[in-house]
């Protein structure tokens, strides 16, 4: 394994550890992207004490429908993962040949952010 090194300042910068941005300390960049997520320029303590670079992030979920010739498919957008996960878990156990009943689905609170419906008249009759 080939390490670069690269002179930045008064401190060494190599392709295992960078400089942070905010506190130009020299940290291990992929174990703090591992362990906390967020950027790779910043070290663990300006991470953690600045804000959440991921708190704006909406969660969606896609979900499939089989529709004459063509599936479907609607993005859901939730509040929460959890939300979101629990809404493909009871999805999933509702969905299938000739079954209408809801299991829940509607109980938690989504809104539609993109759709793809495939068109039933595929040839042309009413």
């Amino acid at each position: 394994m080939e390490i670069y090194v690269y002179q930045r300042g008064m401190k060494v910068m190599n392709n295992k550890y960078r400089i942070c941005k905010e506190c130009e300390d020299e940290f291990d960049w992929r174990e703090k992207v591992q362990r906390f997520g967020g950027y790779s320029t910043v070290c663990e303590d300006c991470h953690l004490d600045g804000p959440d670079p991921d708190a704006d992030t909406p969660v969606l979920r896609a979900v499939t429908t089989g529709s004459g010739k063509m599936s479907a498919i609607s993005i859901l957008s939730f509040e929460s993962k959890g939300d979101a996960d629990e809404y493909c878990r009871k999805y999933e156990a509702n969905t299938g040949w000739n079954n209408r009943r809801t299991g829940g689905l509607n109980d938690v609170k989504h809104s539609l952010f993109a759709e793809n419906i495939g068109n039933d008249n595929h040839k042309g009759k009413k």
